[in-house]
């Protein structure tokens, strides 16, 4: 699985970010992207796994090897439990398998929002901050906005823009859709939130990335 780091080329960063700054010099609002490695640790979805693994390899190695003797099965789901939760801890993808979809829904619903008030989208100027945050363990993106934003664009608006930029990751053009949607938000918050004489940039026109569980 790519780090959030390097997700993106330069080449695409840059285009990401001349797309953010050019749906910004029609509006108000401001634009930020977000991708990180995985919305949560899932600490149960690696004891869960290393519980499952250790327990179907001590049930092989005694049933083949030990005569199938409960006396070593027991002992040896406690040997085997540290190895397989190491494993767990540094396989995202086996992470993904244990832990449900909604458990992964609700952590990247959590995460984007807290991001958006850790990176002061909720301090701009008419309250018009909208985050693009991806969620690659996941494979989620969450389009979220500021209360001003909501009183005119509906939620429906920025999910059709999740999509699309869901979409471009699945068919490996993320910057793309991504590009894409930008210029589409760009377009709705300049009907609302025309661009007025003495706007500023608030926020960072640059990809913003976090590794692991860290914003």
């Amino acid at each position: 699985m790519k780090k959030a780091l390097n997700f993106f080329t330069h080449a695409e960063k840059d285009r990401i970010r001349q797309a953010t700054s050019l749906a910004e010099s029609k509006t108000l609002g401001e634009i930020a992207v977000m991708v990180v490695d995985a919305s949560s640790r899932y600490h149960e979805a690696e004891v869960l796994g290393a519980v499952t693994f250790g327990n179907v390899a001590a049930f092989l190695i005694a049933e083949f090897f030990l005569h199938g003797s409960l006396w070593w099965y027991i002992p040896l789901t406690f040997v085997f439990f540290p190895p397989f939760w190491f494993l767990m801890k540094r396989t995202p993808y086996l992470k993904a398998l244990f832990s449900g979809t909604g458990r992964r829904e609700r952590a990247v619903r959590d995460k984007a929002v807290r991001a958006f008030y850790e990176k002061g989208l909720h301090r701009t100027k008419g309250n018009t901050g909208v985050l693009f945050f991806i969620s690659l363990l996941e494979r989620k993106v969450w389009v979220l906005a500021d209360k001003g934003i909501h009183e005119k664009i509906t939620q429906a608006k920025l999910n059709a823009l999740a999509r699309t930029v869901s979409g471009g990751i699945r068919q490996g053009n993320a910057a793309d859709a991504l590009a894409q949607a930008i210029g589409e938000a760009g377009k709705l918050l300049a009907e609302h939130f025309p661009t007025v004489k003495d706007d500023t940039n608030e926020l960072t026109d640059e990809v913003i990335t976090a590794d692991g569980d860290t914003v």
